[in-house]
């Protein structure tokens, strides 16, 4: 956990951040208001439009080469801040070996992360989506209950219970049923918890190793970003996409090449909120405001990509979305008791 100095608050213990100081290169101080509200809104917007954009590449596109996808992303993300940083309108921290080999554990399962999504996306729709990430909340409290000894009350696991009840029914009932599709969805749920949970541990682990004893969000995305790509590359051969890339007509529309750029953006924009809000405030909050935006998500993914639906997994889905809301005033009830 990271000091908390006395002009900042965590959101952990019900409070936010209310004014920070930041240092831009060129020497101006500029202030920030209530980042831990700001950060979770970015974070939300960004990661709603990022599964949007990647699931109309992956499906409308029918574009099958997912961690060449993700590679490309990750490429623009790494170009941007580098570009920014030789421009000094950002400052990063240089990449030595001592913090690339801090960060590597973590940047593994970002990788993995991102590509169990990928596939994910491909085969399922995104309301059923977001309901099977419910399952990322109980493994995230579960691990911080083992890892960092923190107890959850009553009403928390029972939404939690209601989560894991809603993922099970809505697979029931879920009309386009992809048993691949699933699988891949459950072991993104496992590395997504493990993320959240070990981020921040290696955040400051890493803060020990660089040369100003300080780790910002843009050296952190730059990290993530530049690491996975040799990953990437190598996993692009394993699982032997560059035949693919070779023939596929769609690298040749400049509309495809658009769509994925866009993409490459927002990836950007979910690596920066998404470290910013958990630098902001908790594991636990992540993925609670990663269970409210899941409202909105579910709506346009139906209507967009006109899902065919039932009236029992519309009330799986409801239900799940329900589940959702239900833990988050269970653990802000949690904290305003703590």
């Amino acid at each position: 956990m990271k000091h908390i100095s006395s002009n900042e608050l965590d959101l952990e213990s019900g409070k936010l951040d209310r004014n920070r100081e930041r240092t831009l290169p060129s020497g101006r101080v500029i202030k920030v208001h209530n980042q831990a509200l700001l950060s979770g809104l970015a974070y939300g917007l960004s990661s709603c439009s990022m599964i949007l954009i990647n699931k109309f590449v992956l499906s409308s596109y029918d574009f099958s080469a997912g961690i060449s996808l993700m590679c490309y992303q990750n490429f623009i993300s790494v170009t941007i801040v580098s570009v920014l940083s030789l421009l000094g309108l950002i400052s990063t921290e240089p990449l030595t070996w001592r913090l690339v080999r801090v960060w590597l554990p973590v940047n593994v399962i970002f990788v993995g992360m991102l590509i169990t999504s990928m596939y994910s996306l491909k085969y399922i729709n995104v309301a059923m989506v977001t309901v099977l990430k419910n399952v990322t909340n109980v493994i995230t409290a579960v691990g911080e209950m083992y890892l960092f000894k923190k107890h959850h009350d009553s009403r928390v696991w029972a939404a939690l219970f209601l989560m894991i009840i809603s993922a099970v029914t809505g697979g029931i009932t879920d009309l386009t049923f992809h048993a691949i599709g699933y699988a891949w969805q459950i072991a993104n749920c496992f590395l997504t918890a493990s993320y959240s949970l070990t981020l921040r541990k290696v955040m400051d682990t890493a803060k020990q190793v660089t040369k100003s004893g300080n780790l910002n969000e843009f050296s952190m995305v730059l990290l993530n970003n530049t690491l996975s790509l040799p990953l990437g590359i190598l996993l692009i051969f394993v699982f032997n996409e560059v035949d693919y890339l070779m023939t596929t007509p769609l690298l040749r529309l400049p509309s495809f090449w658009l769509v994925i750029t866009l993409s490459g953006f927002l990836g950007l924009a979910i690596s920066f909120t998404s470290m910013w809000f958990l630098h902001q405030t908790g594991a636990t909050t992540y993925s609670l405001v990663g269970s409210l935006n899941k409202i909105p998500l579910s709506v346009v993914g139906i209507l967009l990509f006109k899902v065919p639906t039932s009236m029992k997994n519309s009330a799986s889905i409801f239900f799940g979305l329900l589940a959702g809301v239900t833990f988050a005033r269970a653990k802000m009830r949690e904290k305003s008791q703590s």
